[in-house]
């Protein structure tokens, strides 16, 4: 048996978004960040914790008839940096492009800090710095590194 008949296959989608090169692991949280859950009836494909050349190990999100939001792209980031994201219309690949970090993002996440501003029902978004460890509480100077996936607040 040959090494390609040995792996995987996942269908190519007509038209939406292959998400690739999403750090291993966090394919669920990448469904979060998308307001995927199951039940609107999307067509996603999900290989989690794939072998990666460049990652040791990586997710694939395939999402069909779905194209990202700027605002999904930056939280994305955050999450998964060196991930690319693939338009695809027509089964063909249209854009491909690596996501870059934001210099801010703006209600996207929740402070940890209980005692923060953005925490009291105050008619503020919360607002996170993008840092080099991680995400900066714009209010409270909380910094939130490894754990950045917990505090989503996307539905």
């Amino acid at each position: 048996m040959s090494d390609t008949d040995k792996q995987l296959r996942v269908s190519k989608i007509r038209n939406g978004t292959v998400i690739d090169h999403v750090t291993g692991g966090q394919a669920l949280n990448v469904l979060a960040i998308l307001g995927i859950d199951g039940a609107g009836g999307e067509s996603v494909s999900i290989g989690m914790n794939v072998p990666s050349d460049r990652l040791g190990r990586k997710d694939v999100v395939k999402v069909e008839d779905r194209e990202l939001s700027q605002s999904e792209v930056d939280v994305l980031s955050l999450i998964a940096p060196e991930a690319t994201i693939n338009i695809v219309r027509d089964y063909e690949v249209v854009e491909k492009l690596r996501v870059e970090r934001p210099e801010r993002v703006t209600g996207l996440l929740t402070c940890p800090n209980r005692n923060c501003i953005s925490n009291a029902n105050e008619p503020v978004d919360s607002r996170f710095d993008v840092v080099d460890d991680g995400v900066r509480c714009g209010y409270c100077g909380t910094i939130v590194r490894d754990d950045i996936a917990d505090h989503l607040s996307v539905s």
